[in-house]
């Protein structure tokens, strides 16, 4: 699907589909002054989306109206995790509401130099479960393959805050960065499955990304081969059709989509998942559980209908990982397994992803959720149903 029939098939859309189900509707680009005279195909350009990044306080008190807590936010976000925001995120964003779960997840905020004693740099202890750069190997038949440090938009929760972000160095021209870890999967006959991500493998070339699947697909013990990405939220315009036709030679390939929020759900996210799914590639979805953003069991819900409806898959809820500097985004672990509760008997299963713990140290993920089994004796299970009615179960 080229850039002109994107942009009628928005139009038509726009004419012919129900209104998306969010509180307020995204703004058209052109009603925002820093965009209104930008051409349609170049709207549609994800090259002219990641070059025109809102970077800043001055791009950024175009589009919205600042409060004081997110200017000083955007001062003290330099260095690594500093702003990047692309035009497109930015027609989502309510210009007046700093609470909006759009705008909280992109636009810094002072509560991020605020640092609790246990947070961490590292918290899932990557670094040291890294047997080659670029490289991290923690369960016995998976490795995380860590293709780029950039992604289109840096979202403020970020687990990987000590390695992602903008910083002055030489773009990826090349895959020979990935040999070292690339030998390694082939040496480890136990690794079936392998999992690119990063940052964002959308944000490189498809001619790199195609060069890195196609390494990994030439290991014969490989079964199984995971894109990790959030580009089709943050930036949709980057699925392409020449980047959907080149992963579709490597099939089976699956996606993990990061969503937060039902308001990610636009027609234009939709018609790049659709591209993706029409191309042979199934999609699951991983969101991070945010309080003030998601942790409301309604919200929750409504993500969880919204994903299956654009053939997306509810894959984990992770609570938000103890990294320095996103204290005031972590929820209780009740939150987490109160949506649980609301969510499992009271809606279809495959709306019911799995809740976890990312255990701090490098333990994994670990499934956390209601407690079904009151009681266990020699051959019989005491158990509550959702409804909290109680059974046995006898063996």
């Amino acid at each position: 699907m080229n850039n002109s029939l994107i942009v009628e098939n928005q139009k038509s859309q726009q004419e012919a589909a129900p209104q998306p189900r969010t509180t307020k509707r995204p703004r058209d680009y052109q009603q925002i002054s820093l965009y209104k005279d930008i051409n349609p195909l170049d709207w549609e350009d994800w090259h002219w989306q990641m070059k025109h990044r809102i970077r800043g306080k001055e791009e950024l008190q175009q589009v919205i109206k600042l409060s004081a807590e997110e200017e000083s936010g955007i001062k003290n976000a330099s260095g690594r995790l500093s702003v990047a925001i692309t035009p497109y995120w930015a027609t989502l964003m309510d210009p007046e509401d700093p609470n909006c779960p759009i705008r909280r997840q992109a636009v810094p905020v002072a509560a991020e130099s605020a640092v609790s004693p246990h947070e961490m740099v590292d918290p899932c202890a990557e670094d040291r479960d890294s047997p080659a750069p670029h490289l991290v190997h923690r369960y016995p038949d998976r490795v995380l393959l860590l293709a780029t440090d950039h992604c289109a938009m840096y979202c403020r929760h970020c687990t990987r805050r000590r390695l992602v972000g903008e910083r002055a160095q030489e773009e990826v021209k090349s895959v020979s960065r990935f040999d070292a870890a690339i030998e390694y999967i082939k040496s480890n006959r136990k690794v079936r499955d392998v999992l690119i991500s990063g940052g964002d493998p959308f944000t490189l070339e498809d001619e790199l990304l195609e060069g890195l699947i196609q390494k990994i697909r030439a290991i014969s013990h490989v079964e199984f081969l995971r894109l990790g990405t959030r580009v089709p939220v943050t930036l949709p315009q980057r699925i392409t059709e020449k980047l959907v036709n080149t992963l579709k030679k490597y099939s089976p390939i699956w996606v993990s989509i990061h969503f937060n929020h039902p308001k990610e759900i636009t027609k234009r996210c939709k018609i790049a998942c659709d591209m993706l799914s029409d191309g042979g590639m199934p999609l699951g979805s991983q969101t991070v559980l945010l309080k003030g953003i998601n942790d409301r069991p309604y919200i929750m819900k409504k993500l969880m209908h919204e994903l299956l409806q654009i053939r997306v898959r509810p894959y984990y809820i992770y609570q938000c990982d103890p990294v320095r500097g996103t204290q005031h985004f972590r929820t209780p672990v009740a939150a987490g397994i109160n949506i649980m509760e609301k969510l499992r008997g009271y809606t279809s299963g495959y709306a019911v992803p799995t809740y976890v713990i990312d255990g701090p140290g490098g333990g994994g993920k670990i499934p956390v959720g209601p407690n079904y089994i009151l009681s266990q004796a020699k051959g019989k299970y005491v158990l509550r149903n959702y409804k909290g009615k109680i059974y046995a179960y006898l063996e």
